[in-house]
């Protein structure tokens, strides 16, 4: 017959091998656990203050690596609870007064994930800044803009980046949402159903800097809703990273020839020397993928989970861990690849097709008073005509124009790129008074999200 607890059975229920990381915020939410003990006359104000000395010697052995993780201390509460035995005597026995395993689980994350958008916003902001620098330094180069992956209108290369700066400036405004359903203190709702002592959840908050405290006992222990919307976050991050990376792998190859990636994030082939594989860009976009595979993960865990607490919600700590390592490494990966590129405005410019003016025809008749149904059909005609002809629409002489409309005048022929862009001169167009403009917006709304990170920290 096997042991009770066999070796096989201590693996399989143990986390400690990836829950050891919350260490700070597990020793963090029991230092001001023991000095509420002891302010409430729970337990003296002596014994409260041992159980703190006992914490913080252990925090410093952690954090200089002489810890001693025991294969028997399932996760990382078990292991810091039992060294403070060691480091206090059985004083420690009263740490645990007046909460439970899971209350404190749920704190340990609550105040992890917390920690963790902190880090992440600022990768967000480097990235957000590595946009700007590459937009600045590259403010007069006029590209395609496309739609199907087909030539569409010219754009401004730096409207183009803008837009991401405006996915990446969303992504951290949702962190910062995600935040204030994050910063709920469960402590102090025991196992399910509260506890029986005069706890003062209140001054804990203050300690841990929580902005509220759970409403219901039974949904704090068993809430992981916070998880889940860190992770939905933290997809979509990675959804706007892997669009970016997949512009940079084409701009990159010898089709289109519009930026080279710095050699430091790029590989060669194992088998052909002349190759520059944007392999960094392609794994930023290959472990969007896994993050999403986090988001899918931990709904799953919480599809079927009646109330309160189950032992399932041990497995929500793995694809958290997993969904912050990937963003913030993909973060500051990428923010380097941009500021790596090197732009080929020329070559940029020289892939535009002529084609892409034919909308400006369109819109030069509309304004002449033609309905804009009937101007794009005249378009379209006259851009079948210059195919035809082989000829850019540029090319074509007034008299030709003229086939089509009575309404084109000389001026037509000055059409151009430059006139093309500078005409979309609207908010949040593609005209470079514009365009200059929004990259100094951006710079001003950067620069305040680096304060209100500053104030809050």
């Amino acid at each position: 017959m096997l042991e009770s607890k066999s070796r096989r059975v201590q693996d399989y229920v143990g986390s400690l091998e990836f829950d050891r990381r919350l260490y700070r915020q597990d020793i963090a939410g029991s230092v001001a656990h023991a000095r509420m003990l002891g302010r409430q006359g729970i337990i003296p104000t002596s014994d409260a203050e041992e159980l703190v000395r006992g914490l913080q010697v252990i925090q410093g052995e952690i954090g200089g690596g002489q810890f001693v993780f025991k294969p028997a201390d399932e996760d990382i509460h078990m292991a810091i609870e039992a060294r403070l035995f060691e480091v206090v005597g059985e004083v420690a026995g009263k740490l645990h007064t007046g909460r439970s395993r899971n209350d404190q689980v749920a704190l340990d994350v609550r105040m992890y994930v917390r920690d963790e958008i902190v880090e992440i916003v600022g990768g967000l902001r480097e990235i957000r800044q590595a946009l700007l620098d590459l937009a600045g330094r590259n403010s007069d180069v006029v590209m395609a803009g496309y739609t199907h992956l087909q030539q569409a209108q010219p754009v401004m290369f730096a409207h183009h980046l803008l837009a991401y700066f405006e996915m990446f400036s969303r992504d951290d405004a949702r962190l910062g949402d995600c935040v204030n359903r994050v910063n709920v203190l469960p402590l102090g709702s025991g196992a399910l159903a509260g506890v029986p002592y005069p706890i003062d959840r209140e001054y804990v908050a203050r300690e841990l800097g929580f902005a509220h405290i759970s409403e219901n006992s039974m949904d704090a222990v068993s809430d992981r809703d916070f998880i889940a919307e860190f992770n939905a976050c933290g997809a979509i991050t990675m959804m706007h990273v892997s669009r970016l990376a997949e512009e940079l792998v084409l701009w990159s190859s010898s089709e289109f020839g519009f930026i080279t990636i710095g050699e430091g994030f790029t590989t060669g082939s194992s088998i052909m020397p002349q190759k520059r594989n944007p392999d960094l860009a392609e794994l930023a976009r290959g472990k969007t993928g896994r993050v999403y595979g986090n988001l899918i993960a931990i709904l799953t865990t919480l599809k079927a989970l009646p109330l309160s607490y189950n032992r399932d919600l041990q497995e929500d700590k793995v694809h958290l861990f997993d969904t912050v390592d990937s963003l913030k490494q993909t973060l500051a990966v990428c923010s380097d690849i941009v500021r790596s590129i090197e732009v080929h405005g020329d070559r940029m410019r020289a892939a535009i097709q002529d084609y892409v003016l034919a909308t400006d025809v369109a819109d030069y008749l509309v304004k002449r008073g033609l309905p804009f149904r009937a101007a794009h059909g005249i378009a379209a005609a006259l851009t079948h005509h210059a195919t035809a002809q082989g000829k850019a629409l540029g090319q074509l002489s007034l008299d030709e124009y003229r086939e089509f409309s009575p309404l084109f005048e000389k001026d037509i022929l000055k059409l151009s790129l430059e006139t093309s862009v500078m005409s979309r001169d609207v908010p949040g167009g593609t005209a470079p008074s514009r365009v200059k403009e929004a990259l100094r917006t951006a710079h001003v709304r950067l620069e305040e999200s680096r304060a209100r990170s500053t104030a809050t920290d």
